[in-house]
């Protein structure tokens, strides 16, 4: 049981000394910045989720600031996104002076309404950013036919749904593009990192130029074809990301293992658990449960840390934070009031491969007795 006694942090990634060996073997071939590693990332996460591209970069919101700035929205234009998020969602948005129009979320996913998106749209809409919360897909699939109804770009922000799918089709591959995240919480990290994953020919060749200060090599030379950013991911990052993607499969079934294991101990009539429409599967970056109104989220998660479990609200209703309050004056609380009961009312508990089915029992145990 001394594995239940000790500290369990929210998250905690799993690096391996085959993991730390990859990283050695490039910082003593010289060769630090974007090369064969990155290209061998790329291909592993454009075969896994099944599309034609993959664009390795520094992080996870470079990859839907990139998306923007390459299809050319910007000021005057309005991308539809989700009330509950994290902040990044909409923040990519404003950065390329566009308006994000929020909608509130399903309750029992945390995923965009998407029977709320169409009364959102506008002559202004150019695309829409729907999010795989906590790794569950979204309802993608009736999201892209409203999307190619209108005429608006599908943007998937997919940054913590590395390996979920709705129909067996994997996020990433839906819309125009996917946006994944390579950070610690992820189920493979680079420290920072992003991939951009496409199907289209055109827009893959754009971003690659923006990535890397608008730059095509033209008969060996350099043309900057754009204005471009130094968005590149690394080397050393791309080895530490590439080597464990080796082992995702695995890692993704045992995350699921651990989930099963959530759902079978924990029996607290006060918490909601996840729920899982039968059309898809959860790739569990998050396990996020949902607390009765009489519980104070601060004295829960105080609660758990006392017992020496680490854990945290699970995203944020975007409207209600400083910033976006204060620009849109949005009436959170009416308007969006399951993206601010999430925000008020949720919980991330641990759920990573370094954990051990006893100590999600100890968690578990803990959470029954609240």
């Amino acid at each position: 049981m001394s594995d239940v006694l000790s500290f369990i942090p929210l998250a905690s990634p799993d690096i391996r000394e085959a993991d730390i060996q990859n990283v050695v073997d490039v910082l003593n071939s010289g060769m630090l910045i974007q090369g064969q590693k990155v290209m061998q990332l790329e291909h592993q996460f454009a075969t896994f989720a099944n599309t034609s591209h993959a664009i390795a970069v520094c992080n996870g919101t470079a990859t839907m600031h990139m998306v923007l700035k390459a299809l050319g929205i910007g000021e005057g234009d309005e991308v539809i996104v989700p009330a509950f998020s994290y902040v990044a969602t909409a923040n990519v948005v404003e950065l390329v002076g566009a308006t994000p129009i929020f909608v509130d979320i399903e309750l029992a996913t945390f995923n965009i309404n998407s029977t709320l998106i169409e009364q959102k749209i506008t002559s202004k809409t150019k695309a829409i950013i729907p999010v795989h919360e906590f790794g569950l897909a979204c309802n993608i699939i009736e999201i892209c036919e409203l999307a190619k109804k209108h005429n608006i770009y599908v943007i998937e922000d997919a940054a913590c749904a590395l390996g979920a799918h709705q129909n067996n089709q994997k996020v990433g591959s839906f819309g125009i593009a996917g946006s994944f995240s390579l950070h610690p919480r992820k189920s493979i990290t680079s420290g920072e990192g992003g991939i951009i994953t496409s199907n289209d020919q055109a827009l893959s060749v754009k971003l690659r130029q923006l990535r890397n200060h608008g730059i095509e090599m033209v008969e060996g030379k350099m043309v900057f074809e754009e204005a471009g950013f130094n968005y590149r991911l690394t080397d050393i990052q791309a080895a530490l990301a590439s080597s464990q993607f080796e082992r995702i499969e695995d890692t993704l079934a045992y995350k699921n293992e651990l989930a099963a294991v959530y759902f079978t101990e924990i029996k607290n009539d006060k918490i909601t658990l996840p729920f899982v429409p039968s059309d898809r599967n959860h790739s569990w970056q998050t396990f996020h449960v949902l607390l009765d109104e009489s519980m104070d989220q601060a004295r829960v998660i105080d609660k758990l840390k006392q017992n020496n479990i680490g854990s945290n609200y699970g995203a944020q209703c975007i409207p209600a934070q400083k910033y976006y309050k204060s620009k849109y004056n949005l009436n959170y609380k009416q308007d969006y009031r399951n993206a601010y009961t999430a925000y008020n009312q949720g919980i991330a508990l641990p759920l990573y491969e370094k954990l051990t089915k006893s100590q999600i029992q100890y968690i578990s145990k803990i959470i029954n007795s609240l």
